[in-house]
């Protein structure tokens, strides 16, 4: 067992000794849509995590700076620590957070993705990141996010990956046809490296039309989802944060889906999770 995966467990054990740690329990429902089997989950207790919320954001509180103690896993550079997510679905999911203050609607750095690869070369699993409130953002700390494939004793799995097979595999921006909304990815040559991932980064922005000339760190111009794995990079031009009270954040365009109830679950079964992500997503040319 790999270090990286003893210490997030280490601290998973006594978060919730102290209560540090307050894990979301749900039903969940395999809906599928296109040889796709979305996971959705049904999470009655999400009030009580926006609640936590608000309250944080009506004191002006960064729950990021300084971070609570108890959640803390490890340094990963100088520039970003690891802590495990406070209010998690799926156990041993974990944050990679900028040391300083740095605003989530800010374009991620070279320094952001050495974190980032850190982690996913210790811990094969799926990293995301939700830049800003309308890519489904909850905290306004620049803070990416990874949730391990095989540390769980429900294997975590990424249900888009169905339809991932018939990607080319040179190291070029393309579009999956079956995804009707604005995005792009980009398949990994292997090494994930840092400078590799934000490389595939860059290309993705310059394919989406979204940065014109040299990179520049700073403000984003839209916001947007962006997903990870050891295999591929995907990237989603996001238009609102919800469709019909259903919120949509990165897990969404990897297949996990969260509603609050029967009734919302019984509303996006006639919908289908595909035309979800079209509505919460920027339109496709």
């Amino acid at each position: 067992m790999n270090e990286l995966l003893s210490q997030i467990q280490r601290t998973t054990k006594h978060a919730r000794q102290v209560g540090a740690l307050h894990s979301l329990t749900t039903a969940q429902e395999i809906v599928i849509d296109h040889d796709i089997p979305f996971v959705v989950r049904i999470l009655e207790q999400l009030a009580r995590k926006e609640n936590y919320q608000a309250r944080q954001e009506k004191a002006k509180i960064n729950p990021f700076l300084p971070y609570d103690e108890n959640l803390f896993v490890c340094d990963l550079t100088p520039h970003h620590v690891c802590l495990l997510n406070k209010f998690n679905v799926v156990d041993h999911h974990i944050l990679i957070i900028t040391r300083e203050f740095q605003p989530q609607e800010t374009w991620l750095t070279l320094a952001d993705f050495t974190a980032l690869a850190h982690c996913l070369q210790r811990l094969d699993g799926l990293a995301f990141y939700n830049a800003g409130a309308i890519a489904g953002a909850s905290q306004p700390h620049k803070h990416l996010q990874l949730i391990p494939f095989h540390a769980n004793t429900e294997t975590f799995a990424v249900p888009i990956d169905q339809v991932l097979s018939s990607l080319r595999t040179d190291f070029q921006p393309q579009q999956v046809p079956l995804f009707a909304f604005t995005h792009g990815i980009i398949p990994l040559p292997g090494d994930y490296e840092g400078k590799t991932l934000f490389e595939a980064y860059v290309s993705l922005l310059r394919f989406l039309q979204l940065l014109e000339g040299p990179f520049s760190p700073g403000p984003q111009t839209v916001p947007y989802n962006l997903l990870v794995t050891r295999r591929w990079m995907l990237l989603v031009r996001r238009s609102q944060d919800h469709y019909k009270n259903i919120p949509v954040n990165s897990l969404g365009f990897a297949g996990a889906l969260l509603v609050r109830n029967q009734t919302q679950l019984a509303f996006l079964k006639q919908l289908t999770p595909l035309q979800l992500l079209r509505k919460v997503a920027a339109q496709r040319d």
